[in-house]
């Protein structure tokens, strides 16, 4: 065992420990205030929501008999069909978003070229270029984890879904009621996510299921599903389909989230903080340290106190949307050590 793995190892189970030391009552009452703090933001959607969507509203009225005329054509001519509309749309259009990312993302890991691209690297001196052969075995699982897994869970979302109501009705849904459902897929997503993915961190799952994900401890884009089968299924493809499947989503809402979904978990794990891209920082730091960061919107690790070291670094500062063309690294330069 090298003493790479040995530090792994022992990060990953002073993260686990961490995540397990917190007591029943404490875990409640943790609980208690997320839950008040999302019904309190989903009341204050419903209270004041259309004003905020006025603006989207007029433009989605002006667009709105352009997307459903297409729809309509696509619905007539596949009537019958609905099952290969279904799977267009959250299977092949959700490939084509998360493996047409991670191809262009791949150039550059695997050249360390082009420099201007490369320069917005968060962790500057680890994949400069990527290891061949930790990639190939990487591409492997995710490859296994996309067709022999997420593509099973997809086909059984679309059965419940049937089950429930006609996901590839002919009529779209509306502006409010689609950016409504993707309010709750993401407040879905996050609860399920963070628990899910505290849970692999506890000493006794760790080693034997997330300790693979940990692997990478400078992400690139295509691991964001380089996970063992088990964590593919509860952590990372379950909180994505079930928010669709609980709410009877149409398949436009569905593919739409699913593609978000897809391209926001590897700007997460890309490991370059691009401009006018959201900030990846936030998983970056979880990848190195281990124990900070396990969910998607920061709202429940903030509850937990799950970022309170993330929360006093230079990436905790760095951790926004860059809005010009010089990196935050550089802009926001590390503390120098002792010494230099």
């Amino acid at each position: 065992m090298t003493a790479k793995t040995k530090h792994s190892d022992a990060m990953g189970a002073a993260a686990a420990g961490s995540g397990s030391r917190q007591g029943p009552e404490g875990l409640w009452d943790s609980v208690k205030k997320a839950v008040f703090v999302i019904g309190s933001g989903i009341l204050f959607l419903a209270a004041f929501g259309n004003s905020l969507t006025w603006h989207f509203q007029k433009f989605w009225g002006a667009s709105g008999d352009f997307w459903q005329n297409l729809w309509t054509k696509l619905y007539l001519r596949f009537e019958g069909h609905e099952a290969f509309l279904f799977y267009c749309g959250t299977m092949l259009l959700p490939t084509i978003a998360f493996w047409g990312t991670n191809a262009l993302l791949l150039l550059v890991d695997t050249s360390g070229k082009p420099s201007f691209i490369t320069r917005y690297r968060i962790q500057v001196d680890k994949n400069n270029p990527v290891d061949p052969a930790k990639l190939r075995h990487a591409l492997k699982c995710v490859g296994f984890n996309w067709i022999c897994i997420s593509g099973p869970m997809v086909v059984i979302a679309y059965h419940l879904m049937s089950w429930k109501g006609k996901p590839c009705g002919p009529e779209l849904p509306t502006f409010h009621w689609a950016l409504t459902e993707l309010a709750v897929f993401s407040i879905v997503e996050e609860l399920m996510f963070y628990y899910s993915h505290r849970l692999f961190h506890h000493p006794s799952l760790y080693k034997h299921f997330h300790k693979q994900h940990h692997e990478w401890t400078a992400p690139i884009g295509v691991v964001a599903i380089y996970a063992h089968p088990l964590e593919h299924v509860l952590s990372n493809t379950l909180p994505v389909v079930i928010g669709p499947v609980l709410l009877g989503s149409h398949v436009s809402t569905a593919s739409m989230w699913y593609c978000l979904a897809l391209i926001s978990t590897t700007i997460s794990h890309c490991g370059y903080h691009l401009p006018f891209l959201p900030s990846p920082e936030f998983h970056d730091y979880h990848h190195l340290k281990f124990n900070q960061c396990f969910g998607v919107l920061g709202v429940l690790d903030r509850l937990h106190s799950t970022d309170t070291k993330f929360r006093q670094t230079k990436q905790y500062e760095r951790h926004t949307l860059l809005t010009n063309l010089t990196p935050l690294n550089e802009s926001i330069p590390d503390t120098p050590k002792k010494g230099q």
